[in-house]
């Protein structure tokens, strides 16, 4: 029979052979035929070298990092106490630390923790909330945000609150993530639980974000304003820069679109994305331009752009109140995003979702 895959071989009939040749004693028939499978590491030792590597990603904020650690460990068994020492460990941390937790939760998730395994990982953290409340006193929220960021994050399924209910009626952490789930834009709310993740306020970050976005359209200048988004350090933040950075183009095209649509009579050509564009000098057009950019450089992963455009589409008739072009501008972006290959569709919901993982 094939071994575990996430098991090593501790023993098997011919080291058992070996004993018994040297003691004299002649092996069973059981004890020869079945080899012995197990982990590398007992729990305790699983549960020490986790922590060790949870504190160096607080440092590194390297999620790759992270994940090799973990495959290597070859430790599936210990898989759910992944979940429980990495949010452990955030709420004894600061907001950034705790933000970093979320991220990482969402990049461990389906590989290598399956989504047994993430469930698992949260039941245990549950049925252990009143332990970790002796030494923070608000660990109960805080778990809650967790579990509701986890669930908005797709780690966990909506299903996993409903089920802990019904096997745990009246769970207060479980009622604190389906409070926060249920208030109104609870994605975009939940998605800055923990602020932007830096020490920032969100306000700070989303100011420079539009000064840098405004300053680009202005100046043109791609290198620069790729050290700027560096600069802003909160990857996990992108989503908000394509969504800002393609309103602000999208205000700005919308007061002349008539004219851009029926062939921009006064527009230019240079920089333009697509052949048959003839207002390659549009913000539209600019936006793409820097977006690709800044995703070929790895700077802006395609996630983050694909996320930052379905939260425009999530609030298009809001937008379409100051710009009644803004419908049609988005889709300008997306062909040209799609085009350049930053961004894949999906076509069942009319939505915009990243490439997923092979």
């Amino acid at each position: 029979e094939d071994a575990p895959s996430s098991s090593f071989l501790l023993s098997s009939s011919s080291h058992l052979a070996e004993e018994s040749r040297n003691s004299g004693e002649k092996p069973t028939a059981t004890a020869a035929a079945t080899p012995i499978y197990g982990p590398l590491l007992t729990l305790s030792e699983f549960k020490l070298r986790v922590s060790d590597i949870v504190r160096e990603y607080f440092d590194s904020s390297d999620v790759d990092e992270v994940v090799r650690c973990i495959d290597e460990l070859k430790c599936r068994e210990y898989h759910p106490e992944v979940v429980k020492r990495a949010v452990s460990l955030g709420l004894d941390a600061g907001p950034r630390e705790r933000e970093l937790v979320s991220r990482l939760l969402a990049c461990l998730h389906p590989v290598p923790l399956r989504e047994e395994e993430m469930e698992a990982g949260f039941e245990v953290l549950l049925d252990g909330v009143d332990d970790l409340v002796m030494d923070v006193p608000d660990a109960k929220a805080m778990v809650g945000s967790f579990l509701a960021r986890a669930v908005v994050d797709e780690v966990l399924p909506p299903a996993f609150l409903s089920n802990r209910n019904n096997t745990h009626p009246g769970d207060v952490v479980v009622e604190k993530a389906v409070g926060l789930l249920s208030r109104e834009h609870c994605t975009a709310r939940l998605e800055k639980v923990w602020g932007p993740g830096d020490g920032r306020p969100v306000d700070e970050l989303k100011e420079s974000m539009d000064q840098l976005l405004k300053e680009y359209l202005l100046s043109r200048e791609l290198d620069e304003a790729a050290s700027c988004v560096r600069e802003l350090k909160a990857p996990h933040f992108h989503h908000e820069l394509v969504k800002r950075g393609v309103q602000i183009a999208m205000e700005e095209d919308g007061r002349g679109h008539g004219n851009h649509a029926n062939g921009s009579a006064n527009g230019g050509s240079e920089g333009g994305t697509g052949a048959d564009k003839d207002s390659g000098s549009s913000a539209i057009d600019a936006m793409a331009a820097l977006f690709q950019f800044l995703v070929n450089n790895t700077i802006v992963s395609e996630y983050q752009v694909a996320k930052g455009v379905s939260r425009l589409r999530k609030r298009m008739d809001d937008i379409k109140l100051d710009v009644p072009a803004a419908e049609e501008l988005l889709e300008e972006f997306v062909g040209m995003a799609t085009e350049g290959g930053f961004l894949h569709v999906e076509k069942e919901d009319g939505g915009v979702v990243a490439g997923k993982e092979e």
